[in-house]
């Protein structure tokens, strides 16, 4: 195993793993979860949505991981983490809450590394 494809595993699980925790949160409906959305301005309707969207991400990357063949769909879910996390520092940067602003901008660089170790891998 190469020094990339080491690190492409440990940060591909990482990704998914605190994406599966996101999205148990967001369907469990916890308390931080709640406050922060509504802080920010995302309905709560909106939360087993984003929580599927997270799961489908996580699942996505494991797929890749699972198979070469499958990479593609990989970088396809890396592609859209990056996006959904996009979003969610939009949300913050908009209503002006900085001071939690390091959770979603962590998600966003696993996403991001996620999909450049896959992309060159």
């Amino acid at each position: 195993m190469t020094g990339t494809q080491l690190a492409l595993l440990i940060v591909t699980l990482l990704t998914a793993a605190v994406n599966v925790g996101m999205a148990a949160a967001d369907l469990a409906g916890a308390r931080f979860v709640l406050a922060n959305s509504a802080e920010v301005g995302v309905p709560r309707s909106w939360l087993p949505r984003l929580a599927g969207l997270k799961l489908a991400g996580a699942a996505g990357l494991l797929l890749g991981l699972y198979d070469t063949a499958l990479r593609p769909l990989g970088a396809a879910a890396a592609c859209g983490l990056v996006l959904l996390y996009l979003g969610a520092l939009a949300f913050h940067l908009r209503a002006r809450v900085l001071y939690n602003l390091a959770f979603p901008g962590f998600y966003f660089a696993t996403a991001v590394a996620s999909l450049a170790l896959t992309v060159s891998s």
